[in-house]
């Protein structure tokens, strides 16, 4: 996939363009929100849908039709 030198330039390139300062904020957010998205994905994949049904029966209301101008 991508060798050493070619991540090595990557980073390079990102200290220089983002901030030596702002690189360990951006790359800790970066992980969280792939942890984030893991265990979402995760959480996901375990709730396969047997659940008892529904909580409440959909209700019927009725009425009467109103027309309505163009909008």
């Amino acid at each position: 996939m991508f060798g050493l030198s070619e991540i090595a330039i990557v980073l390079i390139i990102a200290a220089v363009v983002i901030g030596a300062k702002k690189l360990p904020d951006l790359v800790r957010s970066a992980g969280k929100s792939a942890r984030i998205l893991k265990a979402e994905a995760r959480a996901l994949k375990e709730d396969d849908g047997t659940g008892e049904g529904p909580a409440q029966q959909p209700r019927v209301i009725r009425g009467e039709t109103v027309d309505r101008p163009d909008r």
